[in-house]
């Protein structure tokens, strides 16, 4: 009887706190499917809605080009009833803080569907500040900064409520993760459009999508733990955690497409920068072809009891190095015209080095408790194979100038690749400059200023 009490209590509790988190949803639900019909009919009567602004900003990231103007329409009584209150956008922008900060202190305390509808409204407030502000004239280029700023403070006080409640778990190193990702997106964007390359429309995961990402997966990760997961003593979430994953992938990966993108515009790529990586399926090739040999000359020779394991050691070593330089030097990065000793020493420079750091990379690994050397080997060698060897492989041991005529991954600029043909390159005097690196400088100090009048904000 105990039992079954207990259970009843329980239900009745998650049944209580599943109503709690839904309601609101229903009522926006509700709301948008009545923003939905009547925006329907206004474009049958008077056909279809389309905001400047929102066509100005391009469609980079997840959402299309009628959900935008959709949100825009629905949204524009309220901008314009705002900016007939005369209410001051920099007042939307401090609000939308200080409801991005309450609902970190939320999420920090357990209490997500509060928190995550508190950070959609923050995030409600930073598309009227702007609005507001340049429907009453009143758009400046301190009010401009004050909001790029100010969309930093509200993701990070967002995140780290999350990282807070999910300090003594797992999540945790995902919820840091998706922290930085939301902070390198809009700092690359920034610091392209400082030196004046054009970023709007690069990558998937942009702020808005973020804030709905963030918002919803949080709001109403309380409905699917009562439904599901009711029997947790401190809840998990399950939701908001698939969330977190997601942001903490897609994130980075947004920054690393603004990146290449940034470094694409500024011609760092032709001296074997990121497009260079296209060589990396080969390299990989080329290193597994290399271990499998390695692996397979020192199990043949302890097992025919020619070598003692050590001996048998160096020599697969050895024999897997000099199948890997071949392989590497002939095909993965088509090296030919460069002086084979020169090329050799290099490689055994790189081996070396990548060795020490392969080693030290497992035994880091191995510090961490409960913690599979395999799983250690694995991830050090994928780290050590981008961050280091990688990169030495493409522009040390076998750099671009030494490799055959046809290789594309060295392409001098030159007029013709600039898109002038040749004989209007003669008529017009057009030569080649490199591009010359610019004085270091903040992302936002000099920021280019829109046609309606305020400078953006870096999303």
């Amino acid at each position: 009887m105990n039992v079954a009490l207990a259970s009843a209590v329980g239900f009745s509790a998650a049944s209580n706190e599943s109503w709690a988190a839904l309601l609101p949803a229903l009522i926006g639900v509700a709301a948008v499917s009545a923003a939905l019909v009547a925006y329907t009919v206004r474009n049958a009567v008077s056909g279809r809605f389309h905001d400047a602004e929102m066509d100005n900003r391009g469609l980079g990231g997840l959402t299309t080009a009628r959900v935008r103007h959709f949100f825009a329409w629905t949204m524009r009584p309220l901008w314009r009833g705002l900016a007939i209150a005369k209410v001051p956008p920099n007042a939307l922008t401090t609000l939308a803080f200080g409801l991005a900060a309450a609902a970190g202190v939320g999420v920090s305390v357990g209490r997500f569907a509060l928190g995550g509808w508190l950070f959609l409204a923050a995030g409600a407030l930073d598309f009227l500040d702007g609005r507001v502000a340049r429907e009453t004239g009143r758009a400046t280029r301190s009010g401009a900064v004050l909001d790029s700023v100010v969309d930093r403070y509200c993701e990070c006080a967002f995140l780290v409520g999350l990282s807070w409640y999910y300090r003594g778990s797992w999540v945790l190193a995902v919820a840091l993760l998706s922290l930085t990702g939301s902070v390198l997106v809009p700092y690359v964007r920034a610091r392209g459009e400082a030196i004046g390359v054009v970023m709007k429309d690069v990558g998937v995961m942009q702020r808005p999508e973020r804030i709905v990402a963030l918002g919803v997966g949080v709001a109403f990760a309380p409905v699917v733990q009562a439904l599901f997961f009711a029997d947790q003593a401190r809840p998990s979430y399950h939701l908001t955690i698939a969330v977190l994953c997601l942001l903490a992938v897609t994130a980075h990966a947004t920054a690393l497409q603004r990146m290449s993108h940034l470094l694409g515009a500024l011609g760092g790529l032709a001296a074997g920068g990121v497009r260079a990586f296209r060589r990396s399926p080969r390299a990989i090739l080329v290193s597994s072809v290399a271990t499998g040999s390695d692996y397979f000359c020192t199990h043949s020779l302890v097992s025919f009891h020619t070598m003692s394991p050590p001996l048998a050691t160096v020599v697969g070593c050895i024999f897997g190095g000099i199948i890997a330089f071949v392989l590497s030097r002939n095909w993965a990065f088509d090296a030919t015209r460069g002086p084979v000793m020169t090329q050799a020493a290099r490689y055994v420079f790189v081996s070396g080095t990548t060795a020490l750091l392969n080693a030290g990379g497992v035994a880091l690994a191995l510090l961490v408790p409960d913690t599979d050397y395999r799983v250690g080997w694995v991830i050090t060698r994928a780290l050590v194979f981008v961050t280091w060897s990688f990169p030495l492989l493409n522009e040390f041991a076998f750099p671009p100038g030494e490799r055959d005529a046809k290789d594309t991954a060295w392409n001098p600029v030159t007029p013709t690749s600039l898109g002038f043909a040749p004989s209007m390159a003669a008529a017009t005097g057009a030569v080649a400059r490199p591009v010359r690196e610019r004085p270091r400088s903040s992302p936002t100090a000099a920021r280019p200023i829109a046609t309606d009048g305020r400078v953006k904000a870096a999303r």
